[in-house]
């Protein structure tokens, strides 16, 4: 692991105060293997770790620029010396914090979570709770109004102490579903009984239901359900029905669950519970904390718990059943209804969803391309900007949901906000902000997932190979934008395609070109990479790889070297996990649950090792031969691979793409690397590659493809 050291300085940005984050010039963070809001572990006097980002322009690439409490936590003075290298961060599943009377009196555990999301923790670190509020996942702007309401200005000041996390071993990364609490050890604290700091506390304040975007018929249908059991409950009664209400919330993380049924409640009594901050109590002290909500409603209102499943697992302990217990006594009260979130339903207690429980369910899905421009008009709104195309952007985000956009607002937002300060100019977004935000937030519906750059490739840039790019519209994209002629017809659009072909042939370009024509959300994963020694867990991996696919459709699954994955059954001697993997893997494609919107796309260039069963009508049914490049595909080629390298006027690229017959697109890739490597030998102030360079690289860089491996494989299709 790489480790450097540096001069720390104290970071005097006001938008970087006490806020735990440490800003290192660009080239350290690629000399370190880090990319932005990484974790970095920092050696003073003291270890403690903290996210990283990139500095400034202009600063010196051998400082590291820390806030004060973050360089207090290392045990370090300014202009000291600093080792930083790259850590390995675990989500925390609790963490415990010590502070003053007024702040464990007053600040709750679900805001106390908000305020710390995102931040890098190590036992004995002293934290703020002025929210990291930059980068990825880190939506805490209704963290700092409930900071302001409950414990007026003196939050911005309040230094928390870390005194326990879990795990253990390392740093932790505060997530959504961490459980975040208060510790005994309170600084000038006066006897308080213990379940002061933990009495159920009541929902934030009401979000307006003008401020819903996209989730227009879930809202209505839960509107309705609340309207008829609890204000007119007659209604059922005079039709011989009961007025039980639990609603059951599902959806990705960050898609605005919770914040839906806010709105909905609107002025109605609502207690809240969150379910990680219960879930990690003692089993009696659940209990009574799920007691105490219900009996604070006194009958009348909704009891909300979020994130449930931290609460009620799929692996059901003796204290759940004692809280469904009592939340079927509150569901079965007149007047009081239940209402349930969760982003894992999988990972839910069954009984949850009961005919006495949670009997009706709501699912949210991620935004289409109308819906995120909707909600980045919202979010915009009030937003000075010059020349914004909110319509390019909603394209560019497949899988994004309202958090992510949030954060990518944000992105945006400090982007113009340090040009406006560097030039003393009137702030105002533009679209390079936006775009340049991209290149660092990551949909939350793609974790889990290796991400292809797509950026704004098409199919139109992929030179030459017109019937592979032709049978690929016809498979991949015309299901997608023609539903209806398919339905006209009565056929079911091809449910996946097999690329294949000569290795360092452009397979995984032309999925990044796929991908951005069709504006999808890609879900990349190498055939290995889902094989696991343990029983049952590479054929989870597989469930859980389609479904993520489902939840951010339109989407591609693209399974690299797919060979691996679906190796001919019977013939390994893995104990059964490849063939397990395989079964999996047909029932997704054919199974009861249709593939809608989603096509499964695999590339290989040793089709016959693929079990056949894989490749029949109704799986990747579709073979297309993605052949290598003849002369005119390979001058696309060196144009495109040589347009930040200066050539001189000697070298003729139509000429050399003549003479590398037997060359891939990742041969005349490396052949042109080559050739400035070879100019840097001959002279390091070397200004242009000329065509000697060229032709010594050609002594190295000799053709990958084999005649007869390239006959073997166009002849399989047919």
């Amino acid at each position: 692991m790489p480790e450097l050291v540096l001069t720390a300085r104290l970071n005097t940005s006001a938008a970087d105060a006490r806020r735990g984050v440490v800003r290192l010039h660009p080239e350290v963070l690629a000399a370190l293997g880090l990319r932005e809001w990484d974790a970095l572990s920092l050696i003073g006097s003291r270890r403690t770790s903290a996210v990283v980002a990139a500095a400034p322009e202009g600063s010196p690439q051998g400082t590291a620029l820390l806030d004060d409490v973050t360089l207090s936590n290392a045990g370090l003075r300014e202009n000291a010396t600093v080792a930083v290298a790259p850590v390995t961060v675990y989500g925390a599943k609790t963490v415990t914090v010590t502070g003053s009377a007024l702040a464990t009196g007053s600040i709750s555990d679900a805001t106390l979570r908000q305020a710390l999301l995102g931040k890098v923790l190590t036992v004995g670190d002293t934290v703020s709770l002025l929210p990291r509020d930059l980068g990825p996942g880190t939506s805490t702007s209704s963290a700092t109004q409930a900071l302001s309401r409950t414990f007026g200005v003196a939050w911005t000041t309040e230094l928390l102490t870390v005194s326990a996390v879990d795990p253990s071993g390392g740093p932790v990364s505060v997530q959504p579903n961490s459980a975040v609490s208060w510790g005994n050890g309170v600084v000038n604290a006066p006897a308080t009984t213990p379940s002061a700091s933990h009495a159920p506390r009541a929902a934030p304040p009401r979000v307006s239901a003008a401020d819903l975007v996209g989730v227009s018929a879930q809202s209505a249908k839960l509107t309705e359900w609340l309207r008829l059991a609890l204000d007119e409950s007659e209604l059922l009664a005079t039709l011989g029905a009961s007025p039980h209400l639990g609603v059951l919330i599902t959806g990705p993380g960050g898609v605005g669950k919770a914040t839906l049924a806010r709105a909905v409640i609107g002025e109605r009594a609502c207690v809240v519970l969150d379910g990680p901050s219960i879930g990690a109590l003692e089993a009696s002290a659940r209990v009574e904390r799920v007691t105490a909500a219900v009996d604070e409603l006194a009958g009348s209102g909704v009891l909300m718990i979020t994130d449930v499943d931290a609460l009620l697992p799929s692996d059901p302990e003796p204290a759940s059943t004692f809280v469904l217990d009592v939340l079927r006594r509150a569901v079965d009260t007149p007047g009081l209804a239940l209402i349930a979130t969760t982003a894992h339903p999988e990972a839910t207690d069954a009984r949850l969803r009961g005919q006495d429980l949670c009997d009706r369910e709501l699912t949210l899905t991620l935004p289409d391309a109308a819906g995120r421009k909707g909600l980045l008009e919202h979010l915009l709104k009030k937003v000075p900007q010059e020349n914004v195309d909110l319509v390019e952007i909603s394209s560019r985000t497949p899988g994004f949901v309202v958090a992510d956009l949030a954060a990518l607002t944000r992105e945006a937002a400090l982007r113009a906000a340090a040009r406006a300060s560097e030039n003393s100019a009137a702030a105002s977004l533009t679209q390079d902000d936006l775009v340049g935000a991209l290149q660092v937030i990551r949909p939350l519906s793609r974790s889990g997932s290796e991400e292809l750059a797509i950026g704004s490739l098409s199919l139109e840039d992929v030179g030459d190979m017109v019937e592979t790019k032709q049978a690929l519209t016809e498979a991949v994209l015309w299901p997608l934008r023609h539903p209806d002629s398919f339905a006209r017809l009565g056929i079911e659009p091809p449910r996946g395609v097999l690329l294949y072909g000569p290795p360092g042939c452009g397979k995984t370009f032309l999925v990044r070109a796929l991908a951005s024509s069709g504006q999808l959300s890609v879900h990349s994963v190498k055939g290995a990479e889902l094989m696991d020694k343990w029983v049952g867990s590479s054929e989870k991996a597989v469930r859980e790889l389609f479904q993520r696919a489902r939840d951010s459709a339109p989407s591609l699954i693209f399974l690299d070297e797919v060979d691996a994955l679906v190796p001919r059954r019977g013939q390994s001697s893995d104990s059964g996990v490849g063939d397990r993997v395989v079964a999996a893997l047909l029932t997704e494609l054919d199974g009861v649950e249709p593939l809608r919107d989603v096509v499964v796309l695999g590339a290989t260039n040793r089709p016959d090792l693929i079990d056949p069963a894989l490749l029949r009508p109704g799986r990747l049914e579709r073979l297309v031969f993605v052949p290598p490049p003849d002369s005119d595909a390979r001058v696309e080629i060196l144009k495109a691979s040589g347009k930040s390298i200066p050539l001189a006027e000697d070298v003729d690229l139509e000429s050399l793409a003549r003479d590398l017959d037997g060359y891939s697109a990742a041969d005349c890739a490396a052949l042109l690397r080559e050739a400035a490597l070879t100019a840097m030998r001959r002279s390091m102030d070397a200004a242009a590659v000329t065509a000697a360079d060229v032709a010594t690289a050609r002594a190295t860089v000799k053709p990958s493809l084999d005649p007869e491996q390239v006959a073997h494989l166009r002849a399989y299709g047919s």
